[in-house]
């Protein structure tokens, strides 16, 4: 059984966080980890078929979201496409060769959106 010690729950400050070992009052982990999540600015839309089995997926990287509004997005491109997909780790990915659908909804959003790859 692998220990991975640490203090778990302090008198002086309750219960503590397992990443960065400080009170869960005073925890950094989730303000790094919002920041961490905003995009770079750049919005790419690639067609990704690398460790998939040779399925197509569209991804989309450098949304400057939080999580949350990235959840509702990849609910709206999901839907608009009339397929299933998923949000994790600040990317966005939607199921099959939708590039260009992807591509025209997001500029018809705003954003300064443009394929990236082959």
């Amino acid at each position: 059984m692998k220990h991975s010690g640490g203090l778990v729950y302090s008198t002086e400050g309750g219960r503590m966080c397992p990443v960065c070992r400080r009170p869960q009052t005073q925890c950094v982990c989730k303000s790094q980890q919002a920041a961490q999540s905003l995009g770079d600015g750049k919005v790419r839309v690639t067609r990704e078929t690398g460790g998939r089995g040779g399925k197509a997926v569209t991804v989309v990287r450098g949304l400057p979201l939080d999580a949350a509004a990235l959840t509702q997005l990849g609910k709206q491109l999901k839907a608009a496409c009339g397929t299933g997909g998923t949000v994790k780790d600040g990317v966005i990915e939607v199921q099959g060769d939708q590039a260009e659908k992807v591509l025209a909804l997001l500029l018809a959003q705003g954003y300064a959106a443009k394929r990236a790859g082959g």
